[in-house]
């Protein structure tokens, strides 16, 4: 099925207004797919792609039909809940709801961590139509009794692979124990792992599937490289591409929030406008540098995967991966923070040595090579040990007696390439892939 303009997908008037003021005409893919199913009643499985137009997906159904219901909620009962897995995501929902139900009686309200208990049950108890929540920080206002679910009537679960991926199932299967049977659920993800298999089995009833975008396939208009860089010389790496495009956002992921830290002060330290979100820091802090960074004065934001679902600025023009992520699905999910609302977008990976085992396996998720823009293709210590085997020139220990294709000469690690530079030798076919040996990537909501 498809729809052309949001009016003939049954939207309520005034939505239709709003959407109008800001811009909307045209549904996206999955609006215009996922849209007619909602709005007849049925559960529904949406897999997309970050950046597609999510939000309206569900949103405008549901503001829809609580705005012909036409009574006042209850206190302390919403009658819609929005379940996603980070503050970020839960921000951008809430300000999109917000903005759809501008001059209705609809009211959309967030709790997450990080800001006062007491304060958020306080507004609860006001009664609110719309609930957007984090599960942890929910499942805390439920312990203290500060809401009930019984009134729900429509459930999302967004982003339910992510979720799942910071350690919410618990949490999602203690909600679900107390959710009436008599709802509306829709789960959205952007990849469909075994485990999101299951929850749908919890949660849904005879669900309709929409897919419109292969899982772990980025945005069309994202240009992606990965430069090979020896892991000490990455920071200087880095900024040698910030220095290339001074004026233009950049979005840095690394793996652990004190290593993003020590990064953000490094590049503070040689002059440029950087910014650090994480886990450890409180909403207020990543709020007032997320506002900074939207509005252009701060030109660099560093970032653990906290920030790779729910960010939606749609200047960013570069995300590089200072680390690569331990689960590939997150690389679609970072790289996703660039080519927002039809723009286009750079990804640039940083690939240490150690590193190759999690770059195949990204690879491999997207079905697709990423193509090498710097530095040389390093053998594999198991793959040089064979090779060093074969000439019978491995020392003792069976230790590589040379880097070979590894040598990263010239400065910086660049392997002779200027940095950035496109078409840069990739010294013959990439070697395969050994088990990962790294630790898991520090997670947090």
């Amino acid at each position: 099925m498809t729809m052309t303009d949001f009016k003939s997908l049954g939207i309520a008037p005034r939505i239709l207004e709003n959407l109008t003021a800001l811009g909307l005409v045209t549904p996206t893919p999955i609006q215009a797919q996922a849209i007619p199913h909602v709005m007849k009643g049925r559960d529904l499985m949406g897999l997309a792609q970050t950046g597609t137009g999510k939000t309206a997906a569900f949103g405008l159904p549901i503001l829809s039909a609580l705005i012909a219901f036409g009574r006042r909620p209850n206190p302390k009962a919403p009658r819609a809940l929005i379940l996603a897995p980070t503050r970020e995501l839960a921000t951008q929902i809430t300000d999109n709801l917000t903005a759809f139900a501008r001059e209705t009686p609809i009211r959309t309200f967030r709790v997450v961590g990080g800001a006062s208990l007491n304060t958020q049950a306080e507004r609860l108890a006001r009664g609110i139509d719309i609930l957007v929540a984090t599960p942890g920080r929910l499942i805390d206002l439920l312990d203290r009794k500060a809401l009930t679910l019984q009134d729900v009537r429509y459930l999302v679960l967004d982003e339910a692979d992510q979720m799942l991926d910071i350690g919410f199932i618990h949490a999602l299967r203690q909600i679900a124990r107390l959710l009436p049977a008599e709802r509306q659920t829709m789960l959205f993800s952007a990849t469909m792992p075994k485990l999101i298999e299951e929850l749908a089995q919890t949660y849904l009833q005879d669900p309709i599937r929409v897919e419109v975008a292969a899982p772990g396939k980025p945005a069309e208009k994202i240009t992606q490289g990965v430069h090979f860089v020896n892991q000490g010389d990455k920071a200087k790496l880095l900024a040698d591409y910030l220095k290339a495009h001074p004026e233009e956002l950049a979005l840095v992921f690394g793996r652990t929030k004190h290593g993003s830290d020590k990064l953000a002060r490094v590049l503070t330290g040689w002059g440029f406008s950087v910014g650090a979100i994480h886990g450890n820091k409180s909403q207020n802090q990543r709020e007032r540098t997320l506002q900074s960074f939207r509005e252009g004065e701060v030109k660099v934001l560093v970032a653990t995967d906290v920030a790779a679902r729910g960010l939606d600025i749609p200047d960013v023009r570069h995300v590089y991966n200072y680390d690569l992520p331990n689960v590939p699905e997150n690389y679609v999910h970072r790289i996703g923070r660039t080519a927002r609302a039809g723009r286009d977008g750079r990804a640039v990976a940083l690939c240490s040595p150690n590193e190759m085992a999690e770059l195949r396996d990204i690879e491999k998720t997207m079905k697709a090579a990423i193509p090498v823009i710097g530095g040389e293709v390093p053998f594999e210590p198991e793959r040089i040990r064979a090779r060093a085997s074969q000439n019978g020139t491995a020392p003792k220990g069976g230790k590589p007696a040379h880097r070979g294709q590894g040598g990263h000469g010239g400065h910086g690690g660049h392997g002779g390439q200027k940095s950035g530079a496109p078409g840069a030798k990739t010294g013959g076919a990439r070697p395969p892939r050994r088990p990962s040996r790294r630790p898991k990537s520090e997670r947090a909501a």
